[in-house]
């Protein structure tokens, strides 16, 4: 490991990487780390006023204004003033965003993203790598043993469902997302666009905010679609729609009769925002 990576420490448990001695905030958003931008900028720069920076870096470069649309998301970071949308870069983001910023510290900064990239193949190669992350990094946000074991386990059979559609011919992105809502809709009666409207989510992540049985519903309605797509050898984005439904109506029929048995909803509007998984599981025993 150069000097250079040494000079930065990985801090799963508070989700911040120090450099050089400057904080940087990151979240964990659609399977990787987003750095907030402003922070890789104090910590490039040394500026006391980074936002004022970044608004003079899209003012003065119109090329660099354009694609900061294209690198930029914003996402719900911790502030002083409580959670807050802030501009957030992924790793690939923060490479561009270094390229415009003239600093002495942008060579370190880059090995040490390189570092991430490589830790990055290292859990391709072994998964069990990845899911140990995984599990640091949900238990660090306030989830429990149990919440945890559901939400890896139902990753690894959305894994083996998207898997299956490419095998089979769905374009990835846009047919995706539509599938995956006919499952939602068949197995909640809500599309996902929804069902995060209903507890009160924006850019969070939908199953971040799932208790243990719609953690279990939405598994079912996946594994179920996977498995009949397989058996009716599905192919093309048409048939692979049919399975879909026929997949969630599965999960949906299950839903229904645990809610008629039961006497309550399967579908909640509660989420994890304010009080964490753990907490809350603690609370309602």
């Amino acid at each position: 490991m150069t000097d250079s990576i040494l000079l930065c420490k990985m801090d799963t448990h508070t989700a911040m990487v120090v450099f050089q001695g400057k904080n940087i905030r990151r979240i964990w958003f659609n399977e990787e780390w987003w750095f907030v931008a402003i922070d890789v900028i104090a910590a490039l720069t040394d500026s006391a006023d980074p936002s004022g920076y970044l608004k003079d870096m899209r003012r003065r470069d119109e090329g660099f204004a354009q694609g900061w649309v294209q690198i930029a998301t914003p996402l719900r970071v911790d502030t002083p003033g409580g959670r807050q949308n802030m501009s957030c870069v992924s790793t690939k983001g923060a490479f561009r965003l270094i390229q415009s910023i003239p600093s002495k510290k942008a060579e370190p900064f880059k090995q040490w993203l390189a570092q991430v990239g490589y830790d990055r193949v290292k859990e391709i190669d072994n998964p069990e790598l990845a899911q140990k992350r995984m599990r640091e990094i949900y238990a660090a946000k306030g989830y429990s043993d149990e919440w945890i074991e559901k939400r890896v386990r139902g990753i690894a059979v959305r894994d083996e469902l998207t898997g299956e559609w490419k095998k089979r011919g769905v374009q990835e992105e846009n047919e995706y997302a539509i599938l995956t809502a006919e499952i939602s809709k068949a197995a909640f009666g809500l599309t996902p666009s929804q069902y995060k409207k209903l507890k009160g989510l924006k850019q969070e992540n939908l199953r971040d905010h799932m208790d243990d049985l719609e953690l279990i519903f939405t598994m079912l309605g996946e594994a179920s679609t996977t498995r009949i797509a397989r058996n009716k050898d599905a192919r093309g984005f048409g048939e692979n729609e049919k399975a879909a439904v026929e997949g969630g109506e599965v999960a949906g029929v299950a839903r229904s009769e645990l809610e008629k048995r039961s006497g309550q909803p399967v579908v909640s509007p509660e989420n994890f925002l304010e009080e964490p998984e753990k907490e809350k599981r603690k609370r309602l025993k």
